[in-house]
């Protein structure tokens, strides 16, 4: 064995061992020719493919550039000599041919080491011999061998840099295996060409396979049309069964609209086979209007999805298109062709209408008023086809700007909205597809850029795209966005909730093309920068989504601070921070108006609580009529399980630095004890049910002795036991009375004598409903005009990872469902 096999061994299981994207089902990835326009475009292609292939995989490509074009002017150059017959000509079609083969002989030498350099010069001086022989001997026979040139060129170098620096590779002229039919149809032999591609593979080696050329059945070369290589990709998918094809573009994915003319327009990061199949019929400047062919194939099980991405910027999530579920099937999109004629015959009219249909596949036809779509190239085909059956017809020049998405043409509301958009334009009719994935207008004058962008803003505006903000990175940060996933693939509620910022309190990532929601913790920390506060002020300002959400999930006064801006912006905020809920009354009642004068949004329930639904009952119990009297219970999970626990079997210090070993306490357990939060939380549940009041209206008792107030954290835990003879003295004189020690929250409102509230250390029965809880529970008391004789009481976990991230996803699925139902002002002249 050679060392050069037992090389390609040793690969081969390093591939499979280290590959960490590699997967079981072959990939297809195609790099389009602006993907491969220079050394540099190539060497980032080669880097993508060595991130993201594995040896089974397939590589389709492009010409590199803009060769194809410089293929087609020498062709036309030769016409020209042709009908000319002049020398200057000749000498012209001359340099051209030495300036194509100096291109492609600098990206060689640039790219390979000498030995492969010297291999690839001397296969490419024989090209240019045979490019120069078929130029001026016989043109017309090797027309698309002059084609084919720049995808070979463009295969063999690949292959060869693939080779030198990252595996095993082989470059496949597609033509010794993809037979179709004609270039008309492209129809695939698929038994045949699949057969062929099996026997052309070599195990081991990475396939490098030309797009855009194939051949017929009599072995004439063909080509699959301008920008025919992402149909390459798609039909050699469909022969191999691929999971995946991924086209890396110049683009970073589908957007709205053609993102050069419309600058408002988004990315469509999920789009569903059909909607994308007639993008790409529709001129969308991404989609070949092929290229989804072989994937769809409804008496399939097998299905492939399509990804287009972007080679400059690999990192970017792209588009994707497949079969999903309602989530993409929400968007909408506007395009454009110019240059087309509307042809008009009685032959277009009832049956005849489906045999004009089945020949030329117009854009649109109108089998009622007898006429149909065609781009200008198909007039003289229609013209003799109508000849051959004596039939008359006229044609005329018309554009047509089209709405796509799922369905649309079935939404009645769809179709009167864009014939509102278009009302200046004075289209001369409106048609919906035979998928009824579009409207299509038909329009006298071309379709103008001011058009498209009058259009693409009425049909979107009302798009409820939702960015998702998370502040603190936290333990429950870290928890929300585990969860963050299942929810929004589980939640009809997130379809359009996109994650579009994490923050902790010196670093931000930000990224308004969304961030990857399974791998949000390791983007972070791999791509964080440190920020300021005007620089997220100035970002929240200039965001692209309809409407963000910022998640605070930090202890931070200072981000707290932030949120009269946030509210200014018409930003929504779910808070766990208590600090600006229980802030001072003007502070407090200003954020309240802020919001409210700006819609904003202000949900806190796990402020109180974690995710036990007491914000909600007090809400629903105010907004049903009812008036809250008493609120009372056992707001510190920290305190409760102290209490609970606290038998007198050991000292209380004892127990206290247990509790603060197994993170049941603050790391300065002071906080817990001071009763500081507990008066916090307190006043945050008297706001909400309706009462004004500050913080120093609530009677605290700091169970800290004030001996031990000031000490440093080490100092105080030095001290405990001085805590040990205040608590054995008032659990002693408790269990005297047969009853127990709590440390209980209560306000009260009483209509003739006023609020009274209060946090501190009560003795209570045993038979009290806040004397036996589970250690760590919470409990609510809530009496009201209904709930006078028999209180409402909510029980259960007040503190924990889970339960306080599984509160703020209900916070989120809340506020989600109300912007939901969010409508712009209706604007009436004479009204508003």
């Amino acid at each position: 064995m050679s060392s050069n096999e037992i090389a390609d061994i040793d690969f081969i299981a390093e591939v499979a061992a280290e590959n960490k994207l590699a997967k079981h089902a072959i990939q297809v990835h195609k790099f389009g020719g602006s993907s491969l326009a220079t050394p540099k475009c190539i060497k980032r292609a080669l880097e993508i493919i060595r991130e993201n292939c594995q040896l089974n995989d397939i590589v389709v490509v492009s010409a590199n550039g803009k060769t194809t074009d410089r293929l087609f002017a020498l062709y036309s150059l030769v016409e020209r000599t042709i009908a000319e017959d002049t020398i200057q000509k000749s000498d012209e079609l001359t340099q051209a041919i030495d300036e194509l083969a100096k291109e492609q002989a600098q990206l060689i030498t640039e790219l390979l080491n000498a030995n492969n350099t010297k291999q690839l010069l001397l296969r490419l001086h024989k090209d240019i011999e045979q490019l120069t022989t078929w130029l001026t001997a016989d043109i017309v026979q090797h027309h698309n061998d002059v084609l084919a040139l720049g995808e070979v060129w463009s295969a063999r170098l690949l292959s060869a840099l693939l080779n030198e620096q990252v595996c095993p590779s082989n470059s496949i002229d597609s033509r010794d295996f993809l037979v179709i039919d004609n270039e008309q149809s492209c129809v695939v032999d698929t038994a045949l060409s699949a057969a062929q591609l099996r026997q052309r593979r070599q195990f081991g080696k990475l396939a490098v396979i030309t797009g855009y050329i194939s051949k017929d059945s009599r072995g004439k070369s063909c080509t699959l049309g301008r920008n025919g290589s992402d149909y390459s990709a798609t039909i050699i998918a469909s022969l191999v069964a691929a999971g995946n094809v991924t086209l890396w573009t110049d683009v970073d994915g589908i957007y709205s609209a053609d993102p050069r003319v419309v600058p408002s327009a988004r990315k469509l990061h999920r789009l569903p086979n059909g909607v994308a199949k007639e993008l790409g019929r529709l001129g969308n400047p991404v989609l070949h209007a092929k290229t989804l062919l072989p994937l769809i194939n409804p008496l399939s099980e097998h299905h492939t999805h399509l990804h287009v991405a972007s080679s400059f910027d690999a990192q970017v999530i792209g588009t994707e298109i497949g079969k999903f579920g309602q989530i993409a099937k929400q968007e909408l999109s506007v395009t454009y062709l110019n240059d087309l004629l509307l042809a008009q015959s009685v032959s277009f009219i009832g049956e005849a209408a489906t045999r004009a249909k089945a020949e030329f596949s117009p854009i649109c036809i109108d089998d009622q008023k007898g006429f149909m779509v065609i781009t200008q190239g198909q007039q003289k085909a229609l013209s003799d086809w109508l000849a051959s059956h004596d039939v008359e017809i006229t044609f005329k020049p018309v554009a047509i700007i089209a709405t796509v998405g799922h369905r649309v043409a079935e939404r009645g509301d769809i179709r009167a909205r864009f014939k509102r958009s278009l009302k200046a334009a004075k289209p001369l009719n409106l048609v919906g597809s035979d998928n009824n994935h579009s409207v299509i207008a038909i329009l006298p004058e071309p379709c103008s850029i001011e058009l498209l962008n009058t259009v693409h803003h009425e049909m979107t505006k009302d798009a409820r795209h939702i960015g998702l903000v998370v502040a603190g990175m936290g333990n429950i940060g870290e928890r929300f966005l585990e969860l963050l996933p299942a929810q929004l693939n589980k939640v009809y509620a997130l379809e359009n909730l996109h994650l579009v910022g994490l923050l902790s309190s010196k670093k931000a990532l930000i990224n308004n093309d969304g961030i990857d929601v399974n791998q949000a913790t390791s983007l972070f920390a791999q791509e964080a920068q440190s920020y300021d506060h005007e620089q997220l002020i100035s970002w929240l300002t200039q965001n692209p989504y309809d409407e963000l959400i910022v998640v605070d999930i930090t202890p931070s006064e200072d981000f707290s601070l932030l949120y009269e801006q946030m509210f200014a912006l018409g930003v929504h905020v779910i808070g766990a921070n208590k600090w600006a809920a229980s802030s001072s009354t003007a502070h407090y009642n200003n954020l309240v108006n802020t919001a409210d004068s700006h819609n904003s949004l202000w949900l806190g329930n796990t402020t109180v609580g974690a995710g036990l639904p007491i914000n909600y009952a007090i809400d629903d119990l105010r907004q049903s009529g009812d008036s809250i009297s008493e609120l009372s219970g056992i707001f510190s999970g920290t305190l409760s399980w102290l209490f609970e626990t606290y038998d007198g079997s050991s000292k209380f210090s004892e127990l206290l630095l247990n509790a603060l070993a197994q993170g049941i306490t603050e790391p300065d357990p002071r906080e817990d004890l001071s009763g500081r939060d507990v008066q916090r939380k307190l006043l945050i549940l008297a706001r909400k049910a309706g009462f004004e009041l500050a913080l120093d209206d609530i009677d605290c008792q700091n169970l800290v002795p004030e001996a031990l107030q000031a000490l440093s954290t080490s100092e105080f835990l030095a001290r405990a036991n001085e805590l040990d003879e205040y608590f054995a003295t008032a659990l002693s004189e408790a269990n005297r009375k047969g009853a127990c020690i709590r440390y209980v929250a209560r306000f009260q409102h009483n209509p003739e004598t006023g609020i009274s509230a209060k946090v501190s250390l009560e003795v209570l029965p045993q038979s009290d409903a806040f004397a036996n809880l589970t250690p760590c529970d919470n409990i609510f008391q809530i009496s009201s005009h209904w709930y006078q004789d028999n209180p409402l009481i909510i029980r259960g976990p007040g503190a924990g990872r889970d339960v306080t991230a599984g509160g703020l996803h209900s916070d989120l699925v809340k506020i989600c469902q109300q912007l939901a139902h969010k409508q712009s002002q209706v604007k009436i002249k004479g009204i508003n």
